[in-house]
């Protein structure tokens, strides 16, 4: 199959979008399908894969993104377009944001409590948010695509804000690579970070990877690290991801807690410290679908989560760690802490929590998908030879999209016209 990929930065560092579109696309290349990338920026690492990239000429705004992309597109025709959630022209629309509808609902709390109130009217005035707004109506056209919603949250979210109806919604939760992330890691790791953290076996360590330090929930991590230091059972925050800066390190500083959490930064290689970690914790204002959270699971690690979170959805409280309601309640989060303070209770949750992950690999994920993509091709080749599949009128230009069927091999042959 000729697949069409659409993101803007086909980058695995560079966040949970990026880094779960370079393993899918790997995955699909050993499947041997065709795999074509439309972005702005690639990674070295990327430009190695054996992919056919396309690189778009960098734009200012997301909207110019979103028309660039059409075009290149409109060059291509795979036989599927599936785009990430950057721009409008697709047979399936992956937003692995989620909502940012839903997401207008939270944001307001990442702000001083005095601002709060005017946010969200701040922010429906940017001209960002606006071509935001504009995008999404375009995004979720009724034109015949499909939707793929990462959660029961996000698939809610679809039809409250953009009244995507049920039948063009596809529920599919994000997969993980459990031989990447396992249990096994920790022989190979867990001393030498420990270490390099300046910690012993002793101590217990909490874990959140994040390049949004105030969405994921540090903030509130590093208030519960406050309550809980001077405790019998010693604590440390390891926060990996992101841009650290002198202001975390000082702000830490100033809660008496400085020595108590370490801002990692960005790195290669998340999984030594999965292996090194007892928690992971990440309790976030809106996460459509967190694969960070999926990683900790296949790595054996207890969760502490947020009902903002669709990976939350998975997780059974006080099974394989827990959901809670407020992403900002630091008593719950420290009591929490405290009970997978003991050994006995981290163990049993962390094979219960592997348990999970296995259900939800990687490969499962790909199979899923692969799925929706034969139910668009299948729809075409319900047609008969030489009829219209759909017509879009992206911009000012109308799009037809005519199929020829070969009734002997079944193949059908996609044509796209365009009309000014």
């Amino acid at each position: 199959m000729r697949i069409g990929l659409v993101l803007e930065q086909f980058e695995p560092r560079r966040g949970g979008l990026e880094q779960w579109t370079t393993q899918f696309a790997t995955e699909l290349l050993a499947r041997g399908h065709e795999v074509h990338v439309v972005a702005e920026r690639f990674s070295e690492r990327s430009r190695a894969m054996p992919i056919i990239a396309h690189q778009l000429k960098r734009v200012r705004s997301a909207i110019g993104f979103a028309e660039a992309a059409q075009q290149k597109l409109l060059q291509l025709c795979p036989d599927v377009i599936h785009d990430m959630g950057s721009g409008w022209f697709c047979d399936l629309l992956h937003p692995h944001g989620g909502s940012l509808a839903a997401m207008a609902r939270w944001k307001p709390l990442m702000s001083p409590r005095w601002l709060r109130p005017l946010k969200s009217k701040i922010d429906a005035l940017l001209p960002r948010y606006r071509n935001f707004r504009r995008i999404a109506r375009r995004q979720y056209l009724e034109d015949g695509r499909l939707v793929i919603a990462l959660s029961k949250m996000v698939a809610d979210d679809f039809k409250r804000f953009h009244g995507i109806p049920p039948e063009r919604i596809r529920l599919v939760y994000n997969g993980v690579d459990t031989g990447r992330f396992s249990p096994e890691r920790r022989l190979e790791y867990r001393g030498a970070v420990r270490r390099w953290l300046g910690i012993n076996d002793d101590t217990l360590l909490l874990l959140i990877v994040t390049h949004n330090f105030r969405l994921k929930g540090v903030p509130a991590l590093m208030k519960a690290m406050q309550r809980i230091k001077g405790g019998t059972v010693p604590v440390h925050l390891a926060v990996v991801g992101g841009k650290p800066t002198r202001r975390h390190a000082r702000a830490a500083a100033y809660m008496g807690i400085g020595s108590d959490v370490t801002f990692v930064g960005s790195v290669d290689d998340t999984a030594p410290y999965y292996a090194a970690a007892d928690i992971y914790a990440h309790p976030t204002l809106y996460d459509s679908c967190s694969l960070v959270v999926l990683e900790a699971l296949a790595s054996g690690l207890p969760v502490i989560t947020s009902s903002n979170n669709g990976a939350g959805e998975l997780i059974s409280e006080g099974s394989e760690g827990y959901v809670v309601s407020d992403a900002d309640d630091v008593e719950l989060l420290v009591e929490r802490i405290k009970t997978l303070s003991d050994p006995a209770a981290r163990h049993q949750m962390g094979n219960r929590a592997r348990t999970l992950a296995l259900k939800h690999t990687l490969q499962h994920n790909v199979d899923q998908i692969l799925t929706v993509y034969d139910e668009i091709v299948k729809k075409r080749a319900r047609l008969s030879d030489g009829s219209i599949l759909c017509t879009r009128i992206p911009g000012n230009k109308r799009v037809t999209d005519t199929l020829a069927a070969d009734n002997h091999s079944g193949r059908v042959t996609r044509r796209r016209e365009v009309l000014s």
